[in-house]
């Protein structure tokens, strides 16, 4: 399952889709639209995205993540059009024969999809709205480090359920639609 899709995401189908018999753990990342970034009140996300390039884009992720990890099935889905706050954004399921390779597989897939999948996010708030990300011009919060004794990797972007990835992940220079 590799989709953009304009209704809510459901998390069981991803994991679902990548249930497996011969596979001991099953990653799921979700991103969620928070309620506040960068010091305002969100009140929803709007998604554009070049949905065939997109697509294309995130399979060739998937068969990367299969070539480098030992996973058995991989699931991804982003939303397209308006995302309103606690909803999923982007969905990401990875099933292996053990959880270290699923949660590192998922976290460099979440990382990687935000750096070169042609998909642009513009962040509505009480006052106005803006394109997110260097390449847009907007806010740059600074990468949240986890405080001392934490499990960081358990913490990080492919923990079981989580929001999604701070603002401004760079990703590669490309325009957005209609410009």
């Amino acid at each position: 399952m590799i989709a953009v899709v304009r209704e809510p995401i459901d998390p069981g189908g991803l994991l679902d889709a990548v249930g497996d018999p011969r596979a001991g753990a099953a990653v799921l990342f979700l991103g969620t639209t928070r309620s506040r970034n960068a010091g305002r009140t969100v009140e929803r996300l709007e998604y554009e995205a070049f949905e065939t390039m997109a697509v294309k884009e995130m399979r060739r992720l998937a068969a990367q993540a299969r070539r480098r990890w030992p996973v058995s099935r991989v699931a991804m889905v982003h939303r397209a059009g308006v995302v309103p706050v606690g909803e999923a954004s982007v969905a990401i399921a990875v099933s292996a024969g053990h959880r270290a390779e699923a949660f590192e597989a998922a976290r460099w897939l979440i990382d990687r999809l935000k750096e070169i999948v042609p998909i642009w996010k513009k962040e509505h708030y009480r006052g106005g709205a803006v394109w997110i990300g260097p390449q847009q011009g907007g806010p740059v919060a600074p990468p949240r480090r986890a405080p001392a004794g934490a499990a960081g990797e358990a913490r990080g972007a492919a923990a079981a359920v989580g929001n999604e990835g701070v603002a401004g992940r760079r990703r590669t220079a490309r325009a957005r639609p209609g410009r």
